[in-house]
Formats: structure tokens, sequence, C-alpha cells
């Protein structure tokens, strides 16, 4: 196991925070459309939980598939922040069209741009903080990143709560106003971003055969684990169903991902520390037995309790395995292939979040909520077997 010195543990490079911040003010803008879009789909616009599950898992799939190219042509150029940069940018251009749509097909529309200019920012930001963070503190790098990405998650329901008190449950002035924080989490990176000098070749041909096998197998196992996860765990999208269906009122509706993103923000960075530090197999396992428990309790106990232990727990999964998952990829992959290594990670998990969410929504037409959360338990356990079963091949303890 690692030792790391207290000096080193006591101070993360300033490109992580600044980082984390950008993704924290991005996460606000988004956060405040998702954590009302849902409801708007179905209660304003008269969508099924089906098309709410098709959009979300498209959107996550977009964004999946853009990062396999940005991730590569980041390797293929040997830089980093003009391809985050950019996303994020794009991200920010788009974010006027949630409030201007005039139908589904729109929104549609403006879901997918916001979610390619995610998949064009998501593997070279990913690749940028494991070229910046030391080899011995990856771990609490991508949960310190992740833990700030959280707060935005958790602040931006928040002031979409106030602002739907505020306007009387004016969704389209809330879309709005989260146009701001987008633009600023696009100079932030811009201009207070510095990527480290590199003496790496920049990889000739980043997505061929030759490259794919330089990867190597521990990597590709970390790729099939993030995929069985990703397959236990759908769309944040029915939680907010979950308590619209149990009464909740629209303007309360985001307090969910509040609640969620507190308790994710709240364990990430501990997660990313104690992964430094143990068996990483066994911090994965924890996170499985987790959403087991959150899917039970959803399932099983439709009132305001049940629902918010369900949403913490859930919460409290997410921040045990998303950061730590991050921190194998970079681990297992050669510094001239992190970005391709990314992108493939968030291609194969987006296509299984893709399946996850359309499956959700399909068994929420047929047998509500309660098939839906049930058969995410039985997908969580079918895991934890899976994760068990293969945990002595899988040498997760920490590198030096």
């Amino acid at each position: 196991m690692t030792t790391i010195p207290k000096a080193a543990r006591a101070r993360l490079p300033r490109g992580i925070w600044v980082l984390g911040f950008v993704s924290m003010l991005m996460d606000i803008s988004s956060e405040m459309i998702h954590a009302l879009l849902p409801v708007y789909l179905v209660t304003v616009l008269g969508a099924s939980t089906l098309t709410v599950g098709f959009i979300e898992g498209i959107a996550e799939a977009t964004a999946a598939i853009t990062k396999i190219f940005s991730g590569a042509l980041s390797d293929w150029l040997g830089r980093r922040k003009l391809l985050a940069a950019l996303g994020y940018g794009l991200a920010a251009l788009t974010k006027p069209l949630f409030p201007l749509a005039p139908s589904i097909g729109w929104l549609v529309v403006a879901r997918f741009i916001d979610r390619v200019g995610k998949g064009i920012r998501g593997a070279p930001r990913d690749a940028l903080v494991a070229d910046i963070a030391p080899a011995g503190l990856r771990g609490a790098s991508f949960g310190l990143r992740q833990s700030l990405d959280t707060i935005g998650a958790f602040v931006g329901p928040l002031v979409a709560i106030g602002l739907m008190w505020w306007t009387a449950d004016h969704f389209v002035a809330v879309f709005w106003v989260a146009v701001v924080p987008a633009f600023l989490s696009f100079g932030l990176i811009t201009f207070a971003v510095k990527e480290p000098d590199s003496s790496r070749e920049p990889a000739k041909n980043p997505l061929n055969a030759a490259a794919m096998r330089q990867l190597g197998s521990m990597y590709w196992r970390v790729v099939a684990i993030g995929v069985v996860f990703t397959l236990a765990r759908f769309s944040e999208a029915f939680l907010i169903l979950r308590a619209q269906n149990i009464g909740l009122n629209a303007m309360w509706v985001p307090a969910v991902l509040v609640l969620m993103n507190i308790a994710y923000a709240l364990s990430a960075y501990p997660a990313g520390v104690l992964a430094d530090r143990i068996n990483r197999t066994a911090l994965l396992a924890l996170g499985l037995v987790v959403l087991a428990g959150a899917d039970l309790v959803l399932a099983l106990l439709p009132n305001l309790p049940g629902l918010a232990i369900g949403v913490v727990l859930w919460g409290l999964h997410m921040g045990l395995t998303q950061g730590l998952l991050s921190a194998l990829v970079a681990d297992t992959a050669p510094p001239s292939l992190r970005g391709t290594a990314f992108g493939y990670f968030n291609l194969f998990t987006g296509l299984a979040m893709l399946a996850a969410s359309v499956i959700a929504g399909a068994l929420w037409d047929a047998y509500g909520p309660v098939g839906t959360f049930l058969a995410g338990l039985g997908f969580a356990l079918a895991a934890l077997v899976g994760l068990l079963a293969a945990g002595k091949g899988l040498a997760m303890e920490n590198k030096s």
C-alpha cells in the first residue's frame, strides 16, 4: 500500500481545485434544469415516463459516444484543455434552448446538444485531472473534483426550489436563470486553468486495435465493472418521478436532488482519500450494497421518510463508487492514452445507462415504481455477486 507523506496529503494541486469549481458551476446550471425537466415533460408537455427514460438514456449515451472521440483526439493532439473548454462552451451556448423550446421535440434537441458538450469535455477533463494529480493522490483528486461537482448538483436544485416559489412555478423563468452559471464555468476554465507541460508523445492513432490492446487487460476489467455498475443504476430522473408519485408538490421535487447530492458530495472526497489507502474492491462492493438498500427502500416505502432514506442511500452509493472508478481508469491506462481510456469507459457505461433508463421507464409504465426499483435491486445484487467473484483477479490495491 502506498504511503503518502502528510504534506502531500494536505495539499492538492491548484489545477484540481479550479477544475472542481468549473464542474461545480456547470452543474449548478445543469441541475437547475434537470431537477425540473422530468416533471415539466410529464405535467406540462404530457410526456410518458417511457419517453422520459428514453430522453435521459439518449442524452447520456450521446455524451458517452462523444467522449470516445474527444478523448482520443486529446491523446492525438497531446493537449487536453482546448477540448475541455470547447465542451464547456458548447454546453453554455445551448442552455438558452431549454427556456425557448416550444415542444418535446425541441427539448430533445436541446438535451442532445447539451450532452454533446458534456461528451466533448468529459474525457479530456478527466485525463487533465489525471495529468495534474500526483500518482499517490489520484483517488483524493478525483474525489475532490467529484465533491465540488456534486456541491453544484445540490446548489442547483436549491436555487430551482427558491425560484419556483418566487415565480409561482414558472419553469421557463428558472431555465433562463440557469444560463448564467454555465457561462461563468466556461470563463473559469478558459482563463484560470493551465495545462501542465508534458514530455509524453502524442498517440498516432488512439482508436485502432493496437491502441485498444495497449490499454491492457486490467483496464478492460475496470470498464466491465463500470458497465455492470451502470446497468444497476438508472437515471436519477426516476427519483424525481418517485417523489411526484408519492405526492410531493412540484416546487419541492428538486429537493430530491438536493438531498441526494448532499450525501454524494459529503461522501465522495472521503471515499477518494480512503481509496488511496485500502483495497478498492471492498469500497465498490460496499457501494453496491448501499445501492441495493436504496432500491429496496424506494420500492417498499412510498412515503416521505422512505423517499428521504432511499435518496440519501442513493447519493452515498454514488460517492463511494464514481470517483473511485475514475481513479481506477487513470491508474490502469497508459499516460499517452488516458483520454482514449476515459472515452471508452464513458462510451460503454453511457450505452449501459441508455439500456438501464429505457428498461426502467418501460417497467414504470407496466408495473409502476415498485417494479422499477425492485428490478434495480435485482441488478445491484447480481452486480455484487459478479464483483465478488472477480475480486481476486482485479488487483485493485493502490499503485505506488
